[in-house]
């Protein structure tokens, strides 16, 4: 069964926090709250722990996942920015945007598109993700909470525990988040970015 950790939504508990990170560091799997919905979360490199949402979303190898970061510092070290991306995404983070960027060599190949070498990276704005990537020190892969056959997230932290309860190790439950996936930003062909998926935030045209 999942362990189930009631938190603040804008001062989390750090003990909550400390358990979470706890349970990553030993191979689990969190489902958490973000300003688009809840999403599952693992160590980067955590083979199994990817196995997982896989098979929960029943995704296959073309699926981006997203590694979560911090700041931008660190999505720095897992992506390749030029000049005209950087402004886009500084001006764009953090909030609810995913952008598909060339992967630098710190992120695991098996991490990446099979065929483009890509990966997606966000900074999120929800508090409770964010203390837990400062407790945590790295990034978190990760991947939205879309269930098969459907088409939003999940944003109720009781029914991803009812749902989910023997197929993840933790579940962070804040009240209500975001209810629309996060705007998907391609910045590998079109240097202005191409929308691959619209959702929260909107991106303007150029």
């Amino acid at each position: 069964m999942a362990r189930y950790l009631d938190v603040h939504p804008v001062d989390p508990q750090p003990r909550a926090i400390a358990q979470t990170v706890d349970i990553l560091r030993a191979g689990g799997l969190v489902a958490y709250p973000t300003d688009s919905g809840y999403a599952l979360g693992a160590l980067m490199g955590d083979q199994q722990a990817k196995d997982r949402i896989r098979t929960i979303r029943r995704l296959d190898d073309r699926h981006h996942y997203t590694l979560v970061c911090r700041d931008f510092a660190q999505l720095g070290q897992l992506v390749h920015v030029d000049n005209h991306v950087f402004r886009a995404v500084k001006a764009a983070t953090p909030g609810p945007y995913t952008f598909i960027l060339p992967a630098t060599q710190e992120v695991p190949r098996r991490l990446l598109h099979a065929k483009k070498k890509t990966v997606g990276v966000r900074i999120p704005e929800h508090p409770v993700v964010r203390e837990l990537l400062a407790a945590l020190g790295e990034p978190l892969l990760s991947s939205t909470l879309i269930l098969p056959g459907e088409t939003e997230p999940m944003t109720q932290g009781w029914e991803v525990k009812e749902t989910l309860d023997h197929v993840v190790d933790v579940v962070l439950d804040s009240g209500e988040c975001g209810t629309e996936p996060t705007t998907v930003v391609d910045f590998t062909g079109d240097p202005a970015g191409e929308v691959v998926r619209a959702g929260a935030g909107g991106w303007p045209s150029r």
